[in-house]
């Protein structure tokens, strides 16, 4: 089980008010406050921690308990009963989502531009973060101090063995593609469904893909959709702690690197976010 109470987590997050939600999995406590504040301000409706250490006194409206060892799909399988209807986004202590025009424009104007483009899923990108003292990625990140990779991204076809699938790529960049030999293949892609529509049946699988290729397509069939990024310090923390890459990291920032500024328009400008039809 992946709450300490399903009955109660459950009950928690159903008697939510109405409108999007942010669910945060909590792993180490960096940054949460500011994850939790990103959030806030781009209107989602409650902000849920989920977390197995004491995760209180950060501004969330809701603090579930969870086991140790829960994934962010663990959490998302096992709230979906009672997530239908409701849009979700579902990511990591210091993981920060970003859309077209955020500065201006809260969550809910996009997942309603989105419904109505008759989609219940937005494919997202996954940006890494980084400090230039590579140590600080292991506590934190001051926002004058984030650097991201403007170059050095690319996609392939996805396949379902022969078969070419339909408007689906997996993308690739960031540091797992700079640091890919400390990282397996099959976790290498940087793609993910992080803001989706809750429903019965669905599921997240490990990948943060879903089990309905659908929702897992770039885009319409008629037009560009719109896309969203995730700017992260999850694979700047982990390169630093997994012992076989420690020794490998001497600063993460590189010739490539660009001052991240935390505006839409900065990834816009790089075609790592895609406002489709929406201006």
């Amino acid at each position: 089980m992946t709450f300490t109470d399903q009955y109660d987590a459950r009950r928690a997050v159903a008697g939510l008010p109405k409108g999007p939600v942010a669910l945060i999995l909590n792993e180490d406590d960096v940054d949460l406050g500011a994850t939790v504040a990103h959030h806030r301000t781009q209107g989602f409706a409650a902000v849920v921690v989920v977390g197995s250490a004491d995760t209180s006194g950060h501004g969330a409206d809701v603090v579930l308990a969870a086991d140790v060892k829960a994934s962010l799909a663990d959490v998302v399988n096992e709230l979906m009963p009672v997530l239908p209807g409701r849009w979700v986004f579902a990511g990591h202590n210091a993981e920060y989502l970003f859309y077209p025009f955020c500065e201006s424009r809260t969550i809910s104007d996009v997942t309603q531009f989105i419904s109505e483009e008759r989609r219940e899923a937005v494919f997202c990108t996954t940006v890494d973060i980084y400090s230039d003292t590579p140590g600080l990625a292991e506590t934190g990140l001051s926002e004058s101090d984030a650097y991201f990779d403007r170059a050095g991204y690319f996609a392939l076809d996805k396949y379902d063995g022969p078969t070419k699938l339909t408007r689906q790529v997996d993308l690739f960049g960031g540091l797992k593609w700079r640091y890919s030999e400390h990282i397996p293949w099959e976790r290498q892609k940087i793609n993910r469904v992080a803001l989706f529509r809750g429903r019965p049946g669905l599921e997240m699988l490990s990948d943060h893909s879903f089990n309905d290729p659908e929702m897992n397509t770039i885009n319409c069939e008629w037009h560009n959709s719109l896309t969203c990024a995730v700017a992260s310090l999850r694979v700047a923390k982990s390169l630093l702690r997994n012992p076989g890459s420690t020794f490998d990291v001497d600063r993460f920032v590189w010739s490539q690197s660009e001052k991240f500024e935390w505006r839409s328009q900065q990834l816009m400008d790089h075609g790592l976010l895609e406002p489709g039809q929406w201006f």
